[in-house]
C-alpha cells in the first residue's frame, strides 16, 4: 500500500514515455501539490505523465531523497503502471540520482535537467544553442560518476587506485572543461556584438522596452500584437527562448521605441541557465522599461510574480521602472473581471501601474499603448530635468 498520495492520471492520446511524476512536500510555500506544472513541464518536453506522488517529509534522504521505504513503494507503483522513467520535482544530488536509478531499476532525471531538456529542444539561434549547451555541460559535469558507473574501479598496484573507470571519468572531466571554455569564449563574442548593438541604439536615443515575465503568460502574443511581428507563440512553458526586438510605433507621441521579446522564467529556475543565458537575460538588465507579463487567469499569479522578481534581482534589474501587464483576462471568471483596464499594483512596496488586457483579444491594448506613452515621456522628462553641474575649479586643479 502506498502511503503518499498517489493520482491516477487519464490516458490520452500524446505520444512518449510514460513517466511517474514524484513530488515531496518539505513544507515550502510554494510546493505544487498537484504537481500541475510539473506535468506541463513533462509534456513539453515530449514525455507521458502516468500518475503523480506526492509525500511529505521533513528533511531529504541524503541516499535516496525519499528514504528507502517510499523508493519501494515507487517502485512497485512504476511497475504497476509501465513506467519507464521516474522524475522528481525538486532538484537531486548526483548521489541520489545515481542511488534512486539503482533502487529503482529506471531512469531517474529531476526539475533541473527536465529544463534544460526543454531549452535544448526550443533554442532556434546559434546563441540560444550555446547557452543550453554551456548549461547542460555544467550540470553534466557533476554527474560523470554515473554515466561510467558500470565500468569497474579495479586496484591498479601496491598503494594505488585506478582502473578503467576512473581513466574514463578524467577524460569526459577534461573534454567537458575544454568544451565549457570554448562555448564561454563564444558567448562572450556573442555579448560584445549585443553590446554594440545596444550603443547603436543608445546613440539614436532610442527607449528600450523588454518583456519579462513567467513562462507561458503570453509575452509572444503581446509581443506579436503590439509590433505585427510573427514570433513563435504557443500555449505551453517556453515557447521563446531566443530574444527578438522589433521597433514599436507609438503614434500618441509621434516616435518609436524598441521592444524585447525574452525567455520566460519559472519556479527554481537552474542557476546554470541563469548563468548560461546573461547575454540574452542583459536585454532586460539594460531596458529603460520592464514590461511583466502575468497570466492573471493563473491561481497562482502572485506567486509567478513573486519568482519573477526575485530572478530579476538576482540578475541586477531589480531597479528598472515595471508596468504590470496583467494578461488572459478572457480567461478569467465573470465575477473576477477588473473593475477598469488600468490601476496601481503595490508591487514588494512600491506603487506599480497596472494594466488588464487579453493580448489574444486584443482588449485593453489601447490602454495599454497609453501608459507606454506616459511612461516613455516621464522617462525622458526625468532626463531633461537632472540638473548638470560642470566640474568646479578646483575639482579641475
Amino acid at each position: 500500500m502506498l502511503l503518499a498520495r498517489v493520482t491516477n492520471l487519464q490516458q490520452s492520446d500524446t505520444k512518449g514515455a510514460p513517466t511517474l511524476l514524484v513530488g515531496v512536500d518539505f513544507g515550502l510555500p510554494h510546493f505544487d501539490d498537484e504537481l500541475e506544472e510539473l506535468g506541463l513541464l513533462a509534456q513539453t518536453a515530449g514525455l507521458r505523465p502516468v500518475a503523480r506522488v506526492t509525500c511529505k517529509r521533513r528533511a531529504p534522504d541524503a541516499a535516496l531523497f525519499i528514504g528507502s521505504g517510499k523508493a519501494d513503494e515507487i517502485k512497485e507503483l512504476a511497475l504497476q503502471l509501465g513506467a519507464q522513467e521516474v522524475l522528481f520535482d525538486q532538484s537531486l544530488s548526483p548521489a541520489q540520482q545515481r542511488n534512486l536509478e539503482r533502487h529503482l531499476e529506471l531512469p531517474v532525471n529531476d526539475r533541473t535537467l527536465l529544463i534544460l531538456q526543454i531549452f535544448s529542444q526550443r533554442a532556434r539561434s546559434h546563441e540560444g544553442k550555446l547557452q543550453v549547451e554551456l548549461a547542460r555541460l555544467q550540470y553534466l559535469s557533476t554527474r560523470l560518476v554515473r554515466r561510467w558507473s558500470h565500468l569497474e574501479r579495479q586496484s591498479g598496484g601496491i598503494g594505488l587506485r585506478g582502473g578503467p573507470g576512473e581513466t574514463q571519468i578524467e577524460l569526459d572531466r577534461r573534454m567537458i572543461g575544454d568544451n565549457i571554455k570554448r562555448i564561454k569564449e563564444r558567448l562572450v563574442k556573442v555579448k560584445r556584438q549585443r553590446q554594440t548593438q545596444r550603443r547603436q541604439r543608445d546613440r539614436r536615443d532610442t527607449f528600450n522596452i523588454s518583456l519579462v515575465g513567467y513562462t507561458n503568460a503570453g509575452k509572444s502574443t503581446l509581443f506579436n500584437a503590439l509590433v505585427k511581428a510573427r514570433t513563435y507563440a504557443a500555449d505551453q512553458l517556453f515557447a521563446t527562448l531566443d530574444t527578438t526586438t522589433r521597433q514599436l510605433y507609438l503614434g500618441e507621441m509621434g516616435r518609436t521605441v524598441s521592444l524585447s521579446d525574452t525567455v520566460g522564467f519559472i519556479r527554481d529556475l537552474p542557476h546554470g541557465l541563469i548563468d548560461a543565458f546573461q547575454a540574452t537575460l542583459q536585454e532586460a538588465v539594460d531596458a529603460d522599461l520592464l514590461l511583466h507579463v502575468v497570466d492573471f487567469s493563473s491561481h497562482e499569479h502572485v506567486e509567478q510574480i513573486a519568482q519573477v522578481q526575485r530572478v530579476l534581482a538576482e540578475i541586477g534589474a531589480a531597479d528598472i521602472p515595471q508596468l504590470l501587464v496583467f494578461n488572459k483576462i478572457d480567461a478569467v471568471a465573470a465575477e473576477n473581471q477588473p473593475a477598469t483596464f488600468h490601476d496601481v499594483y503595490d508591487l514588494d512596496g512600491v506603487p506599480t501601474p497596472r494594466v488588464f488586457i487579453s493580448a489574444q483579444q486584443g482588449l485593453g491594448l489601447p490602454a495599454l499603448r497609453q501608459l507606454l506613452v506616459e511612461q516613455v515621456l516621464a522617462a525622458k522628462a526625468s532626463t531633461i530635468s537632472e540638473p548638470h553641474f560642470p566640474p568646479s575649479d578646483e575639482a579641475a586643479m
